[in-house]
């Protein structure tokens, strides 16, 4: 087989891959891809097994955490955001996508499901059942189509457990969750809308 022969076999091969993935269900939005918004890396040059540093240098100074604070535990967002399509308040006689709410699991960096982030209220529970709440404090842009990032001062949790002592919670890397982009007007008012998301959540305890 020629050398051209086998470059296009690969080629074919790698888009059949790519097209192996199921569509997204209707009145779902896919992930942008990665890469497509800011991007902050978690660490400085940890080396395999060694002790790392969270790095906040990347961060925008707006949601990065005060100082006296050391990371708890990070986890992996991926699920839904809710919308629903309502009457705007502020604006007589128009209408807007409101959200209604997040609904997603929590893994650890190794991918082992650890809690979940559901609402309304927006609550981060843990699998030993401690949970928490919190106030927004600050959000910062990101790419297009994602929710921002976003820095939380937590309230006191609910239940023992990892939850118990966390102060703050930042909202990192985000993937997609924005409203949606079809319209919302007075015939599809009641309507809800779920968009796929992801994010880092950077849990924080004083340290």
């Amino acid at each position: 087989m020629t050398t051209k022969m086998l470059s296009t076999l690969a080629s074919a091969l790698a888009l059949a891959a790519c097209a192996s993935g199921a569509p997204p269900m209707a009145g779902q939005a896919t992930l942008p891809a990665a890469g497509s918004g800011p991007q902050f890396s978690l660490f400085d040059g940890p080396t395999a097994g060694a002790p790392r540093m969270h790095a906040q240098a990347g961060v925008p100074e707006a949601i990065r955490v005060p100082a006296g604070h050391r990371v708890a535990m990070e986890t992996v967002g991926v699920g839904q955001l809710a919308y629903d399509c309502r009457a705007n308040p502020a604006m007589p006689g128009s209408f807007e996508w409101a959200f209604a709410g997040p609904d997603a699991t929590l893994a650890d960096r190794g991918g082992r499901a650890v809690g979940k982030y559901y609402g309304p209220p927006a609550t981060w529970q843990s699998s030993d059942g401690s949970r928490i709440t919190g106030t927004q404090l600050a959000v910062s842009p990101a790419g297009a189509g994602s929710i921002p990032l976003q820095l939380v001062k937590a309230n006191p949790a609910t239940g023992s457990g990892a939850m118990q002592g966390v102060t703050y919670i930042q909202r990192l890397a985000t993937r997609g969750g924005a409203a949606p982009a079809t319209v919302c007007d007075a015939s599809r008012v009641g309507n809800r809308a779920l968009v796929a998301y992801q994010a880092d959540y950077i849990f924080w305890k004083s340290a």
